[in-house]
């Protein structure tokens, strides 16, 4: 399987942040663990509750301060805001995380996220249903890891280090009992604060926990409440205002989301509604945050676009669809040779289609569904016309990805009515050195005009196929170059390496009579010659008969108001065209133009009158020919119609987590 977009983008972070050496280690953590300075891991969880990690994301550490967040939750949950208020404020200390920040008239902490603030938090919440207060924090962090690889476990020789040094904690602890702020013995309170802290998780751990946040209090993987929505929302509040301490204000300038550290080297940082990262590594600046967590944080917010100020606008967007050029409708029946290389290689090109805004949430998914496809998959088309937006995820995962599939030796073809998505995507793969990507613009402007450009002699048909990155400004061209791909990848000797004129044997209208038949159709055939750029039927002409194209290509386009074409289709030589005259309206409704010099042999409908006249039963036949070819193209469009409400992207989800 290939290496997703964003694992690959991770484990480059490590590797460029892993030789940075500032910091020093948290001096308990350092009596307790002894941690290995050189550990670094990182892990992101998104709403779906898929993990990317890299570097030591298995490595156990304890959450200290980190624990500070699920207590809280816990308390509101249990209290509400207003009684948990009347203890606890939600206000900025500005103050390092073990200062006495208290109300000189109450005695009530700056906020929860404080030492302070922290040990009341443990003071407010009691023993429910014989379970003790340490057990139900416990289980309140286990269920929002659920569905991340381990468990998390009290780590006994950090809480007797932090018992045995925890002297200015058990002070703020008597300090509080003297204002009322905790209503009993404080020491069992501090013992339980000390416990929650001791407890031991990895990266993947505390980035289900942060993805548990951002999926407003519910699970990712289990579907499990938390916390409800209201006291989410407050806790991921206070995160975002004290969650970094004395740090707040430049965390919230430079990475402008709710996140909360730990000494033993943790960070936790929370992208509502799309994802949770958890990283570590042991050295601590100033503050108390991890220093190279805290850039990891930086680059991944910056490279990635998370910052609450960059966010990108919620127009829904979403993977509206997703099925195989099987499945597709081309709107016309092309040769039979093609028609049956799609019919049975069409599963190795997956159609995907794209609407709304691409944030980070929706390019992961899409890039997750790509990845994931079947090994014998080598081509996948992506239309990007329902897009309105898109922000810095999108291009570096779609870069990312466009790069491997090709190197890999597969095709990527992108549907766009514009450039400037591809635009931002070169300009991102110009200053990679890991990445490259041909320019498909000028392809495109080629295509655009019906040239599909792929290699026709002998000599390149010979060679091995190699992965392509197109761009087409419509769907219809797209899939006809797909068709062809398909037929050189898999059906070489379909393809016309000479200059030989197809026989009306090979129409798909004709394949639905017997030979004799098609034979004595062919001799009422004329043929005709029209140059590149020539018009050969104009929408509103009535019926003129059956072209079939024995060389050359063709365009057919609908029209809009004034010289508006909105709908292209390409036709190769071994398809007809003329047919579908026969509508109600019994007038022609494309307008069809030769790409190429071109060769056609017509029946005309003058000679098919005739033969309803001298040969009503061949007549009967071709009526009945014509008819089963109209039924072949809307049993096409039925199975793309299926496979679009087949397709749901959250039973995508569900399914790949079982």
């Amino acid at each position: 399987m290939m290496i997703s977009p964003l694992h690959r983008y991770l484990a480059e972070l490590i590797e460029s942040l892993r030789p940075m050496t500032a910091g020093t280690v948290n001096p308990v953590t350092e009596t307790a663990t002894q941690p290995d300075l050189h550990k670094f891991g990182i892990t992101l969880t998104t709403v779906n509750g898929q993990q990317y990690s890299s570097g030591d994301s298995n490595h156990k550490f304890a959450i200290q301060s980190i624990a500070k967040v699920f207590a809280y939750g816990l308390a509101l949950d249990d209290l509400g805001p207003t009684e948990v208020g009347k203890k606890i404020d939600v206000e900025p200390s500005g103050d390092p995380f073990n200062e006495i920040s208290l109300q000189r008239s109450t005695g009530r902490p700056a906020n929860p996220m404080i030492n302070a603030g922290a040990i009341a938090t443990v003071g407010l919440i009691k023993g429910r249903g014989g379970v003790d207060r340490i057990s139900r924090i416990s289980r309140t962090m286990d269920l929002a890891a659920e569905g991340s690889p381990g468990q998390l476990e009290i780590n006994r020789t950090v809480f007797h280090a932090e018992n045995i040094a925890g002297h200015r904690n058990r002070a703020l602890a008597w300090l509080l009992r003297s204002f009322e702020i905790i209503d009993s013995d404080p020491e069992p309170v501090v013992q339980d604060y000390f416990l929650e802290c001791s407890t031991d998780v990895t990266t993947e751990n505390l980035s289900m926990m942060a993805a548990t946040l951002a999926n407003k209090g519910i699970n990712p993987v289990t579907g499990r409440e938390v916390f409800s929505e209201e006291t989410t929302r407050q806790v991921l509040g206070v995160m975002m205002t004290c969650g970094m301490y004395d740090a707040a204000g430049n965390w919230m300038i430079d990475i402008g989301l709710p996140a909360k550290s730990g000494v033993d080297g943790g960070i936790m940082v929370v992208v509502p509604g799309q994802l949770g990262i958890g990283v570590y590594s042991a050295p601590l600046d100033q503050h108390g945050n991890s220093v190279r967590g805290a850039a990891a944080i930086r680059r991944v917010t910056r490279d990635l676009g998370l910052h609450y100020a960059e966010a990108s606008p919620l127009g829904g967007s979403t993977l509206r669809a997703h099925y195989s050029l099987a499945d597709a409708s081309l709107g016309v029946v092309r040769s039979t040779e093609l028609s049956r290389i799609t019919s049975q290689f069409g599963e190795r090109c997956q159609i995907l289609e794209v609407s709304g805004d691409l944030g980070f949430a929706e390019t992961e998914t899409m890039a997750r569904t790509i990845v994931e496809m079947d090994d014998d998959v080598t081509m996948v088309v992506i239309d990007f016309q329902g897009v309105d937006d898109f922000g810095r995820a999108a291009i570096l995962i779609l870069a990312s990805l466009t790069a491997a599939w090709r190197s890999s030796g597969k095709d990527i073809i992108f549907i766009d009515w514009g450039e400037n998505l591809v635009e931002h995507i070169l300009e991102f793969v110009k200053v990679r050195d890991d990445l490259v990507l041909p320019d498909p613009r000028d392809k495109a402007k080629a295509a655009s005009a019906g040239h599909l450009d792929l290699p026709w002699d002998d000599e390149t048909l010979a060679e091995d196929v190699t992965g392509e990155f197109r761009l087409f400004d419509n769907r219809s061209a797209a899939l006809e170059w797909a068709e062809l791909r398909l037929a050189q990848r898999y059906a070489r000797q379909i393809l016309q390496t000479d200059n030989t004129p197809r026989e009306p044997g090979t129409a798909p209208v004709f394949d639905f009579l017997d030979d004799r038949d098609v034979n004595v159709l062919a001799g009422y055939m004329e043929l005709r010659s029209y140059t590149a750029g020539t018009i050969i039927r104009r929408v509103g002409q009535p019926f003129g008969g059956i072209y079939f194209i024995r060389s050359g290509r063709v365009e057919l386009a609908a029209e809009g108001p004034g010289d508006t074409r909105y709908r292209h289709v390409y036709l190769s030589p071994g398809s007809t065209f003329g047919e579908f005259a026969l509508s109600y309206t019994g007038r022609q409704l494309t307008t069809i133009r030769a790409i190429d010099d071109v060769e056609v042999l017509v029946l005309s409908a003058q000679t098919i009158a005739h033969l309803e006249q001298t040969d009503p039963q061949l007549a009967i036949r071709l009526w009945t020919a014509i008819a089963r070819e109209a039924y072949t193209v809307l049993e096409q469009s039925s199975r793309e119609a299926g496979a679009r409400e087949e397709y749901d992207p959250e039973q995508y989800d569900e399914q790949r987590m079982r």
